[in-house]
């Protein structure tokens, strides 16, 4: 499961999963483009990316950034979320 996380000024919408049994989050970035999605896929704590379409890597590096800055809050509402529907 998902949830909403913050939308950037570009409409680039950021959401996060629950804590998965290996303490990971998944992090799923899509932003709206002509005839679909941008979207990408991050793995915290590593900051592993995975399916990166659409994204150059400047914005993948800010993004990054945006996210190192936002971890501690994500990975708690993730224990929230998880507790919550558990």
């Amino acid at each position: 499961m998902l949830y909403n996380y913050i939308k950037l000024a570009d409409e680039t919408q950021i959401a996060y999963s629950n804590i998965q049994d290996d303490n990971t989050v998944e992090i799923a970035i899509e932003r709206p483009v002509a005839g679909g999605f941008d979207a990408a896929r991050c793995l915290l704590p590593a900051y592993r990316w995975t399916s990166v379409e659409g994204f150059t890597q400047k914005e993948i590096d800010d993004l990054a950034d945006l996210l190192r800055h936002n971890a501690p809050l994500i990975f708690r509402l993730a224990r929230e979320a998880t507790k919550t529907y558990a």
